[in-house]
């Protein structure tokens, strides 16, 4: 049974009666009548008496229930229902289908959505709203969602409007499932939306019109964030550098792609808090090609309470030829062009030296060194170290005056690592309170920077001429020694009280040897034999000598790298370096702490992240070798590389280790870094060129059987023996003699010519030092093969093979064996042997 509300609304939802509860009800009453007739007189009476009672009692119960709400009538309580009443009155249509999509109930609302006040006539949502697409597809979602028994909402146009005469209307559809005595029903709430949605045309309408009109204004205007990216362009400052509208903003463009020299004085300025500021300034931007755009900019920002600025909002005027003719404007813009595009930095102060005007150059120069938080003006010592600073403003205050003109200064920025040259000027024409000094600086970082390395770099060429002479001297010496001490070894049996103290001056000898290596290997004159090697290969062959080195209080961490491409060394030498660099850390580390070795490749690319000056980019391999120390200060830093420059105490070190490791890696083609905090500890990183291997190189090796050496160190022959330095070429001569040689001795290569051209065809090899006075060894061996004298040759020197080979004829350099000083007896006799066969 359907009811119908005082205001029109559809309720089919209360409880109706049920006929059959009537008749059954009837049929007991009228049953228990007929009854009552088959008892007697006075037992009838008592029935009706209790009969009576019975509903007596029952309908005082009723009103009793009902006095205190328990007991309700049905559709009264229905009608009168608070919830009930709420809904009726809605404004917005409410309609509750059940889950046959039967409409169940319907307000007012939706009645007149409807169009209709006819029970039969109500339809469900999916019926009322029809027509295009979109309203049926959204429809079908919402009543997709009421059979999950989901909340949804949805929106929709209608054209025509529903029950109005309007052309269109917006709707506000939503859909929630209840559940009512076991059963799931869903409410349909829908709401007239048009005239937000009018309102919200209306103001998209109007801000499309703003846009169209400041995009097709005559000036420019772009907004950019306190990063420096465009947020927003206008069309006609796209137009004018010739970018689509849309580039900027979707290539994320900054500020110093369209004007490295705009963006500079932009990021220089600063404000208060809740300050706003309006700045102009005469630059050039630059167009998608790179053709110069000079402008006006009217540049304004707002700073928020923290100092932030906001985005900015800049109206941009073109000053190009043919915007404006007249002569005035036409030098007005080449003095701005020229003010800001020139390299010198340029700004006016005032006599207490607080910045007035700058240029691009000095605002790139200084960066956020003259910002300020509470807007004022910004003094120049800000941007200085604290000692320029004060220097140069006591120099502004002088040239203000009129006390004479200054002359330049070098300065140091605030940055620390910059500096410049600073140039001050007076203003002649200057009023009270207005510019005083003009200043003109001029950076000198690099410059500073190359001079400081040429000077390092020419002490330590001077310092390696100096210690590889030394070192030329001291092999020749030593091998005196070491050769004299195999001499008396030789007439010396074991037993002999005076053997022991031969052996101690040819051990000690020897010692002397190692240390003049390693100035050799500093000065970058010791003979090295490259050789295809790979990395992890000769840190692993190390490792075990390393842990004995190192001790058990220092723990050894070695990480290797994958695919570790090969590279070119000595391999003895490097393995030396690796060594040498340990030890270093185990010093810096009394009470123990953790060396680490790391090897990786680095291509070219991430050669530039580490930043290091000469550091060439290529592909390298890198060695890096870390330590937990005690670190070293910046002065130590810059010294350690020197020679005999040590910080251990006396007699604990000679100041060469990291000298000659300095010369390893440089003669070898590498760089080699250090960094060092102190307290924390120290890293090396060193990088030695990528090498490419050959086919000759990469084939594999012929294993051959090892030829046991010839115990017999005898021959016969003439042997001529050319060695400027006495004691050698005596010990030399003595030694092949003892050997069973003829020895020739001369003491220049212009001697050993006379030689040759008295005893040519007696000779059979030629022993020869490789610098002398009037004709050096090389020189010598040149002249006889320019005479058609081919011999044997054999070179000593106390330098590095390299030193003379790169003087010899690319075809002459196999055709000699080289014999580096010192050496021994049996050394000497070995190679004139191997000559001689």
């Amino acid at each position: 049974m359907s009811q119908t509300s005082l205001n029109g609304s559809l309720d089919k939802s209360g409880k109706q009666g049920s006929a059959l509860s009537l008749l059954l009800l009837s049929v007991v009453l009228i049953g228990a009548l007929v009854g009552s007739f088959s008892l007697s007189d006075s037992t009838r009476a008592y029935f009706f008496l209790w009969f009576l009672a019975g509903f007596a009692a029952l309908g005082v119960l009723a009103v009793f229930l009902y006095a205190i709400g328990v007991l309700q009538l049905a559709g009264r309580s229905a009608r009168n229902d608070l919830t009930k009443l709420v809904s009726d009155g809605s404004q917005e249509a409410i309609v509750v289908t059940d889950s046959e999509s039967r409409v169940i109930y319907a307000n007012a609302a939706y009645l007149t959505l409807c169009g209709t006040s006819s029970v039969d006539a109500v339809r469900p949502v999916e019926r009322l709203f029809t027509g295009a697409s979109d309203v049926s597809e959204a429809v079908y979602r919402l009543a997709q969602s009421a059979r999950e028994r989901k909340a949804s909402i949805e929106e929709l146009r209608m054209a025509p409007a529903l029950a109005s005469a309007s052309p269109v209307a917006w709707y506000r559809v939503r859909v929630r499932p209840i559940e009512r005595a076991g059963r799931y029903e869903t409410v349909w709430t829908i709401a007239d939306v048009t005239q937000d949605r009018k309102g919200e045309e209306g103001a998209v309408q109007e801000l499309q019109n703003a846009v169209n009109f400041l995009d097709h204004a005559p000036a420019g205007f772009f907004s950019a964030d306190r990063d420096g990216r465009v947020v927003y362009m206008n069309a006609t400052l796209s137009g004018w550098l010739d970018f689509d509208i849309a580039d900027p903003i979707s290539n994320g463009m900054t500020l110093r792609q369209i004007s490295p020299a705009g963006a500079a004085l932009l990021e220089a300025l600063s404000g208060g808090s809740g300050q706003v500021r309006t700045e102009i300034f005469d630059i050039d931007l630059r167009k998608r090609g790179g053709q110069p755009l000079p402008v006006r900019l009217f540049h304004r920002v707002s700073y928020g309470h923290d100092g932030v600025p906001g985005p900015s909002r800049t109206i941009v005027l073109n000053r190009s030829q043919g915007a404006e003719t007249s002569d005035a404007h036409a030098a007005e813009v080449r003095f701005a062009r020229f003010f800001h595009n020139t390299p010198m930095a340029i700004a006016t102060v005032t006599q207490a030296g607080n910045i007035i005007e700058t240029n691009a150059a000095f605002a790139r120069l200084m960066g956020d060194t003259l910002r300020k938080d509470d807007g004022e003006p910004a003094s120049i010592s800000q941007g200085l170290s604290e000692k320029d600073g004060s220097v140069l403003l006591e120099i502004i205050r002088k040239v203000a005056a009129g006390e004479g003109d200054a002359d330049p200064i070098d300065i140091t920025l605030a940055q620390g690592q910059r500096s410049a040259r600073a140039f001050v000027t007076p203003v002649r024409d200057r009023q009270k309170g207005e510019d005083a000094a003009i200043l003109y600086f001029l950076e000198t970082t690099e410059q500073r920077a190359l001079q400081e390395q040429f000077t390092q770099a020419q002490k330590m060429q001077a310092v390696g001429q100096l210690a590889g002479g030394v070192a030329h001297d001291f092999n020749n010496v030593l091998t005196a020694i070491i050769g004299y001490s195999d001499l008396l070894l030789n007439s010396h049996r074991p037993t002999d009280p005076s053997f022991q103290d031969i052996m101690q001056i040819r051990q000690n000898a020897n010692r002397a040897a190692s240390l003049v290596r390693q100035l050799l290997a500093f000065s970058r004159r010791q003979t090295l034999r490259p050789q295809v090697m790979h990395l992890n290969d000769s840190v692993s062959d190390v490792q075990m000598l390393l842990k004995r080195l190192i001790g058990e209080k220092i723990e050894l961490d070695i990480r290797y790298g994958r695919d570790i491409w090969p590279i070119k060394a000595d391999v003895n030498q490097f393995e030396q370096v690796v060594v040498n660099l340990a030890v270093n850390a185990k010093d810096a580390m009394p009470d123990g702490g953790r060396i680490t070795l790391r090897t990786s490749n680095v291509t070219a690319e991430q050669i530039k992240a580490y930043g290091y000056k000469g550091l060439a980019a290529e592909d390298s391999v890198l060695l890096e070798v870390e330590d937990s120390g005690t670190g070293m200060s910046a002065e130590v830093l810059e010294k350690i590389f020197e020679p005999f420059f040590t910080t251990k105490d006396i007699g604990k070190g000679t100041g060469l280790g990291l000298s000659m490791v300095f010369g390893i890696i440089k003669q070898s083609g590498g760089y080699i870094f250090c960094d060092s905090v102190v307290g924390k500890g120290t890293i090396f990183r060193i990088f030695l060129p990528r090498h490419r291997p050959t086919e000759e190189e990469m084939a594999p090796v012929k294993v051959e059987e090892a030829k046991a050496p010839a115990p017999d160190h005898t021959g016969q022959g003439t042997i001529l023996l050319v060695e400027d330095e006495e004691a050698v070429r005596a010990f030399g001569a003595r030694a092949l003699r003892s050997r069973g040689y003829t020895v020739l001795e001369a003491a220049s290569g212009i001697e050993a010519l006379d030689h040759v051209d008295d005893h040519g065809d007696e000779i059979a090899l030629i022993v020869s030092d490789v610098v002398m006075p009037e004709m050096d060894g090389p020189t010598l061996f040149t002249e006889l093969r320019k005479q058609g004298r081919v011999y044997p040759f054999i070179f000593a020197s106390g330098y590095a093979e390299d030193a003379f080979k790169r003087n010899l004829p690319e075809a002459e350099q196999e055709a000699f064996i080289f014999l580096p000083k010192p050496y021994s007896l049996k050394q000497l006799v070995e190679a004139v042997k191997q000559a001689k066969d």
